[in-house]
């Protein structure tokens, strides 16, 4: 009798627990590799290889870029923050997105102030790897590239709105992409 009634008492509980489980999901832990650093340091190459080896989408920031923003910087003028909010903006709501629907991803993205890295990280968990470069390498590496927007004059005006992170996964964007991706896999993990 009294283990009866016992039961009596629990089983409305088991039963509304069991129900909130149904309408509770478990969210889903989902990262976002934010791959950051001025022009021509290796962000779309490294974030394609490692989204590869993670079998992750890829991102790129660039090609997010409005026409006229696209404009402005191939005829040499820096953009400025007014001219990066709304970029910032849907390049968050991406990643947000993603993240909510426990989506894994790699972003490269310059996100050169701090403020910007704030940005994309509302409503995510994002891994900041900064590649870090010195200004001969880029200034070599823009001089050999092709089909790129980004003139060589606006090198330096990328390497004065550098905030350097503190706190990301700093490597050397003048080692190989290779090393590179397999110095971002031991350090997050995967």
């Amino acid at each position: 009798m009294r283990l009866t009634l016992k039961l009596r008492l629990w089983t409305p509980w088991l039963r509304a627990k069991a129900r909130l489980r149904d309408f509770v999901a478990p969210s889903p832990l989902a990262m976002f590799i934010l791959i950051m650093g001025v022009t021509g340091c290796g962000k779309t190459t490294v974030g394609r290889l490692l989204s590869a080896a993670l079998g992750w989408p890829f991102y790129d920031a660039d090609e997010f870029h409005s026409p006229v923003n696209v404009r402005k910087m191939a005829s040499g003028v820096s953009l400025t923050d007014e001219d990066r909010g709304p970029w910032l903006d849907e390049l968050r709501a991406l990643v947000a997105e993603r993240s909510a629907q426990g989506e894994d991803g790699v972003l490269a993205c310059s996100a050169l102030k701090q403020s910007y890295r704030r940005t994309l990280s509302t409503g995510a968990n994002l891994v900041v790897v900064y590649l870090k470069a010195e200004a001969d390498l880029i200034r070599s590496r823009l001089a050999e590239r092709r089909g790129h927007y980004m003139p060589q004059r606006l090198i330096e005006s990328q390497f004065l709105d550098l905030e350097e992170p503190e706190g990301a996964i700093t490597i050397p964007a003048a080692w190989p992409p290779e090393q590179i991706v397999s110095a971002i896999r031991s350090q997050i993990g995967t």
